[in-house]
């Protein structure tokens, strides 16, 4: 490496939501002539990152396409739902990466190692070795203390912690893992996500990393109608096996609508009724109608620039890829930070919230209704995209993580954040 570039280790859970924002992150690193590298599962971060990233390989539990909630019961919700994630998939995740995450520091030497805020085990690795690290906070939901009220969840929840920190970390660490006490970069905004009452003095708002994604899928895009709304009804890639009521309840509430809007269905799991009798337009193959297409994968970021709403569970990663282009919500929450989030939408005045478990398509259409003919949600969403957008997304992440690498020396302070390539084949390891 020459010319002063810096080496940079994202450190990541097998999740698609969590590894898209470091995509535009590293990419604006490498083009500024830093060594950049991701430690996490490669069949996952390479398909997303492309061929020429370095992944080292750290092993995870067993998962599905979809992560943690490929295993966890739909029906496990609120306080069980944390109990279930940390116990059950952080904690173990965290066990299993860290002697990868160990392995791909000694061998990288990284400036600065980034650590999704649930990939704890990048965080407790760094601090352990005495490497600079970053925390790359894909949700905003912990910044304003969720835990506040529930004191007894709040210690049960440090103590879990403790004790990995003690098996994976330095039993005499201090840092909280989820946050770096040097820098959190948060991939949204005041605007949306209110003003932090957790590590605020580390925060910085940098906005979504928005990034082109390889192998985007084929779309029908003449099927779009130019001259009626279109609106993109998604559940992540987490909640498939979860939505088939929900993803019914939006076709129903759009056919009553016929001939005044289109919804593009996204149905990863093929949940809905797709048979021989099944009404024309769904998945796979079966003619196209006028007003309903379900299909089981989307182009998102360009869909997103065409479409005038989204309907979907309220992650943060859909949520703000729909904010940034002016684009207002139908939020469904189902679980985890979801509520909080949903929350978050519905205070900046930039959508709609209905139940999950309990919406009609009639409360549905009536959602709809506001979001696409309302002229207030979409004045909101598109005030909160502008403060995305004057944020400074990726570019404004790797000037943090810059001025945090140029003081990791041997004695060096930890730094006050301000505001404001080598292409080699994928690498298993």
């Amino acid at each position: 490496m020459s010319g002063g570039g810096r080496r940079f280790l994202f450190v990541v859970p097998p999740l698609v939501g969590h590894i898209n924002p470091t995509l535009g992150v590293g990419a604006e690193l490498a083009a500024r002539g830093h060594r950049v590298a991701w430690a996490g599962v490669p069949e996952v971060v390479g398909r997303l990152a492309g061929e020429g990233a370095v992944v080292f390989r750290c092993a995870g539990p067993a998962l599905g396409e979809g992560g943690a909630d490929a295993v966890r019961p739909a029906d496990v919700r609120g306080p069980e739902a944390l109990k279930f994630l940390w116990e059950r998939f952080l904690v173990p995740l965290a066990e299993a990466m860290a002697p990868g995450v160990r392995a791909a520091v000694e061998e990288l030497r990284p400036d600065v190692v980034v650590a999704d805020q649930q990939a704890v085990a990048g965080g407790l690795v760094a601090e352990r070795l005495g490497v600079r690290w970053a925390t790359s906070a894909t949700t905003s939901a912990e910044f304003a203390g969720a835990l506040d009220g529930m004191p007894r969840v709040a210690a049960w929840l440090e103590g879990l912690l403790e004790g990995l920190r003690g098996r994976v970390g330095d039993p005499a660490g201090t840092a909280d893992p989820r946050f770096s006490p040097h820098l959190v970069l948060a991939f949204t905004t005041e605007e949306l996500a209110g003003r932090p009452t957790r590590a605020a003095g580390r925060i910085r708002f940098v906005g979504p990393s928005i990034a082109a994604r390889p192998a985007a899928p084929d779309f029908p895009w003449e099927w779009l109608d130019p001259a009626r709304p279109a609106v993109l009804v998604t559940l992540g890639t987490v909640n498939a096996e979860a939505g088939a009521r929900f993803l019914s309840v939006c076709r129903e509430a759009v056919r009553a609508r016929a001939g005044r809007l289109q919804a593009v269905l996204l149905d990863p799991a093929g949940t809905l009724d797709t048979g021989p009798d099944a009404p024309p337009g769904t998945w796979p193959g079966a003619p196209l109608d006028d007003d309903v297409l379900v299909v089981r994968e989307v182009p998102q970021l360009p869909l997103l620039a065409r479409v005038a709403a989204v309907v979907c569970h309220a992650g943060h990663n859909t949520v703000c890829e729909a904010l940034w282009h002016g684009v207002p919500l139908v939020v469904a929450p189902i679980r985890d930070d979801q509520p909080v989030v949903a929350g978050q939408v519905v205070a900046a005045g930039a959508g709609v919230r209905v139940r999950f478990g309990r919406v009609t398509a009639a409360g549905l259409g009536e959602a709809l209704d506001t979001v696409l003919y309302e002229p207030g949600c979409r004045a909101a969403a598109e005030r909160v995209g502008a403060s995305f957008r004057a944020a400074g997304g990726a570019a404004a992440a790797a000037d943090h993580l810059e001025r945090l690498a140029a003081s990791a020396v041997p004695g060096a302070p930890p730094p006050v954040p301000q505001p404001g390539p080598v292409a080699v084949p994928l690498e298993e390891r």
